[in-house]
């Protein structure tokens, strides 16, 4: 049984919307695999669900290089860095902040081992999920310049929100097996 598959049947039945979703997430061929197995990994490992980033991971490996789920997990870590920041100059109401040098180390973002436009998709992805207005706008700004059109970028804002719902169904369901779907 996939990994997808066992990841599906632990959504409870409260949740049928989210298993149709991830249904559908699945069947999407709108993206390459592997802009959309390192937007499911990373978006996976930004909602902290341990279950969620197991299945992905999985998933991800029968269609990723190493390399690039390597980019995919630093995407989701640089990014939790970066959307805590940011989000905090964006929301501060003292403008000194907007001024003062980060001091944040990233240099994976100019060398992330797999194309650039990737990179940042799930960067934009996973700070839709953190709620970092700052990052995704620049992120999305990023893309656009690339070329990246918005259908993409909507399907990966997409594909982060059925994630963080996936996430968030089962931990619901708790550790009750008998609510999740048979």
């Amino acid at each position: 049984m996939s990994s997808i598959k066992q990841l599906s049947d632990q959504i409870p039945d409260f949740a049928k919307d989210v298993r149709l979703n991830l249904t559908s997430l699945m069947a999407d061929e709108t993206l390459s695999p592997q802009r959309k197995y390192g937007l499911l990994l990373a978006s996976a490992i930004a909602t902290r669900n341990a279950v969620l980033i197991a299945a992905m991971e999985s998933a991800a490996s029968a269609v990723m290089t190493s390399v690039a789920i390597a980019a995919a997990k630093a995407a989701a870590n640089l990014m939790a860095m970066n959307n805590v920041y940011y989000r905090f100059a964006h929301l501060v109401s003292n403008p000194e902040y907007k001024t003062m040098p980060p001091r944040l180390r990233m240099n994976v973002i100019g060398d992330p081992g797999v194309d650039k436009s990737d990179f940042e998709l799930w960067s934009l992805a996973v700070s839709a999920i953190n709620g970092c207005g700052a990052c995704i706008d620049a992120h999305e700004k990023t893309l656009r310049a690339a070329g990246v059109n918005s259908e993409a970028i909507q399907t990966a804002v997409r594909f982060a929100a059925i994630m963080q719902s996936v996430a968030i169904a089962i931990e619901a369901a708790g550790p009750d097996p008998s609510q999740a779907r048979g």
